[in-house]
């Protein structure tokens, strides 16, 4: 996620209408029980081609990880939610807001800190014509009594705008009591791997099952490109939902892709408990890894890094530079796992080695290139005729002894009439240089397929196990 100021003339002239606009539409407990929310899958065009979907989904996921590089390049008590699968990659969850509430779908995304929704009828959305995308869901912030604008000296609009310096920006309020001041926080626009949104930022009631948490800053959006739903970050930002919650983890378990867009559902589950160290079940832990705090690297800050000390195939150990499973003294390198990228994503120099080795254990199968020049993926092999498929095991080795075996479906997928196979993961090759900076690894959504999986913040370490999510 990337923040850009809004001080050009330009912007404040594309913006003041709308907040002409927005003043129109406004009128002058904790549970100790688990909070779940339900999880589902987003789908951007289900009757498309094959081929096209996975082809979007490549896209999608190399700029994912181009905007997770290049963030500011311009381009106490447990809730349990749904999360629901869609297929354009992103799986999402179903949240209230407001005073009556208002019921919203927002993608969960471990890789950005930012909560907003689609905010009054006159919400634009450019490229947004998924389905279901028709008639986009938005808050109306008239209709709720506890709404109320984050103002300029409000300490969380920098939150908003993580250098915002009141004593400039909100030079005019200097001369009044800071009560009396009626400037408000300025607008914000945030870009993503696909889409950019931006509107302004408001303070709010969020009501989860059992628990209702009063002064909670969300963004209302006026316009998106390409975000046809609003985006709850779980990044570890101030302004993200677990932090603004104070929990001490949450976890969750996705469903399998073939769900996408059926309704079903697995679970988002809030803890606000500490567990004081104690495993959950029979998972395996890993500690998160930190990132040093580097000037121009602040977003790095945000992310879920792991460490990643190698990747085997079929038993055999893939031989990369430690330079890129390492984080080097710039911030660059290692490995996060971010929901909000469907395909994992490895630098060329993490991504060939591997790709030689499936190529080479897969050698009785014939490459299908012209699969692979119409998905954007490889190595696709042919598999017609075959009845059965035999492929080598991929398996993540992680700091602290954890290793992760993903079963077949969650690494190769089977395109067109059951004759191809291909691997779902991409690389840096279409982009060049331009992705030598930002984390190596970048662990998406469909490699973690009917994995529950838990960020344990209190003792800072990523647990998993392998289990059914349905």
């Amino acid at each position: 996620m990337a923040f850009f100021s809004s001080s050009s003339s330009t912007m404040l002239c594309f913006f003041l209408p709308l907040f002409f606009l927005f003043h129109l539409f406004i009128s002058s407990s904790s549970s100790p029980n688990p909070i779940t929310i339900p999880i589902s899958i987003s789908n951007p065009n289900p009757d498309s081609d094959l081929y096209q979907q996975l082809s979007h989904l490549s896209s999608h996921s190399k700029a994912r990880a181009h905007h997770l590089k290049h963030p500011y390049a311009n381009s106490s008590a447990i809730t349990s939610t749904p999360l629901l699968p869609h297929s354009y990659g992103g799986y999402s969850i179903s949240l209230s807001f407001g005073t009556p509430p208002q019921v919203l779908s927002l993608i969960m995304d471990t890789g950005s800190d930012f909560v907003w929704f689609p905010c009054t009828k006159r919400y634009a959305c450019k490229n947004c014509s998924f389905p279901g995308s028709n008639g986009i869901a938005s808050f109306s912030p008239k209709q709720s009594s506890s709404v109320k604008i984050v103002g300029c000296l409000n300490q969380k609009c920098g939150w908003i705008h993580p250098d915002f310096d009141p004593s400039t920006s909100c030079s005019e309020c200097q001369s009044v009591k800071s009560r009396n001041c009626t400037k408000i926080c300025p607008p914000y626009i945030i870009t993503y791997g696909s889409g950019s949104t931006g509107g302004i930022g408001l303070i709010e009631t969020l009501d989860l099952p059992g628990k209702k948490v009063a002064n909670f800053l969300v963004g209302c959006s006026l316009f998106s490109s390409r975000q046809p739903a609003g985006i709850a970050g779980f990044g570890r930002g101030v302004a993200s939902l677990p932090s603004q919650l104070g929990i001490k983890k949450f976890s969750y378990c996705l469903l399998s892709r073939r769900f996408d867009d059926s309704g079903e559902s697995s679970s988002l589950i809030l803890d606000g408990e500490s567990n004081s160290g104690k495993k959950t079940g029979d998972f395996s832990y890993t500690p998160f890894v930190k990132n040093p705090i580097v000037a121009d690297r602040k977003a790095f800050q945000v992310y879920y890094y792991l460490g990643l000390k190698r990747i085997s195939v079929g038993g055999k150990k893939i031989k990369i530079p430690h330079k890129y499973l390492d984080i080097d003294s710039e911030g660059n390198g290692g490995t996060i796992v971010d929901s909000g990228s469907t395909f994992t994503f490895m630098a060329s120099p993490v991504f060939e080695p591997v790709v030689a080795e499936f190529t080479k254990q897969a050698s009785h199968y014939k490459r299908a290139e012209n699969i692979e020049s119409l998905t954007g993926l490889k190595p696709c092999f042919n598999i017609s005729g075959q009845k059965s498929v035999d492929l080598p095991e991929l398996k993540f080795h992680f700091k602290g002894g954890a290793e992760m075996k993903l079963p077949l479906a969650n690494y190769f997928l089977i395109a067109g009439n059951y004759d191809v196979i291909c691997l779902t993961m991409v690389s840096d090759n279409s982009f060049g240089t331009d992705f030598s900076s930002g984390p190596s690894v970048i662990l998406g959504s469909f490699q973690m397929q009917n994995f529950q999986v838990e960020y344990d913040l209190h003792n800072e370490r990523f647990g998993f196990k392998q289990q059914s999510c349905k």
